[in-house]
């Protein structure tokens, strides 16, 4: 934990991992392996291990479960935006290699031309074509870097996704319809109480389905979250 705070990442993680050989399902180990992984960016084994410890807090209905749920959404969340961050950097660079092949057609149309009128007329259509190009991918970028951030009301705490068709416990607690009935199948009880719960105690909840619905429509991107 002292390493942890002190931020030495690859003490942390080879610690963990020998804490793990010996004792794989030790949850604190895959918790504070998902915070140093994810410091040092290596995204999808913080996610992995986030998981993990997820899955054991659950099964024991340990404390930590809100701390490690928190982690595993820091993780989705991170993992996207790095992803985001190349694909913009790549679509940049596809931008700038279109924009200079037409440049350079232009000017090489422009040097084989000796008509003053021609010239003028390649050089009003290339400049054209050069700047509708450009608009595209300002348009497109500006489109893609709109924040995007699910909100917490519409992932299943279960699952981790975004809920398409939730249901209500008891509690006021509201979960996927197919990852609270797969819990159910194999324990029979509220994930965060522990109380009794069976299938006919959960009822839809029909103004949340339609709140995830209208934030899908407008967030297609969510589906991968």
């Amino acid at each position: 934990m002292a390493r942890l705070k002190l931020g030495h990442w690859e003490s942390v993680i080879a610690d963990c991992q020998t804490c793990l050989a010996l004792s794989p399902q030790n949850m604190k180990a895959h918790y504070y392996l998902a915070q140093a992984q994810l410091s040092i960016r290596d995204f999808d084994s913080a996610l992995d291990n986030a998981l993990a410890a997820h899955k054991l807090c659950a099964a024991t209905n340990d404390k930590s479960l809100s701390a490690v749920t928190a982690m595993v959404l820091r993780c989705k969340k991170d993992r996207w935006a790095d992803r985001e961050k190349k694909r913009l950097r790549l679509e940049r660079e596809v931008e700038e290699r279109m924009l200079d092949l037409l440049r350079r057609d232009r000017d090489e149309m422009l040097m084989a031309e000796e008509d003053e009128i021609e010239r003028k007329v390649i050089e009003e259509e290339a400049n054209e074509k050069i700047a509708t190009l450009s608009g595209v991918f300002e348009a497109s970028r500006t489109q893609s870097q709109k924040k995007r951030e699910v909100p917490d009301w519409a992932i299943d705490d279960i699952s981790f996704d975004i809920m398409v068709d939730p249901v209500i416990t008891k509690t006021g607690k509201s979960y996927e319809r197919a990852t609270i009935m797969e819990h159910l199948r194999r324990h029979p009880s509220d994930p965060l109480t522990r109380e009794p719960l069976s299938a006919a105690d959960l009822r839809p909840n029909l103004a949340l389905r339609q709140a995830c619905e209208e934030f899908l429509e407008q967030n297609g991107w969510a589906v991968d979250w």
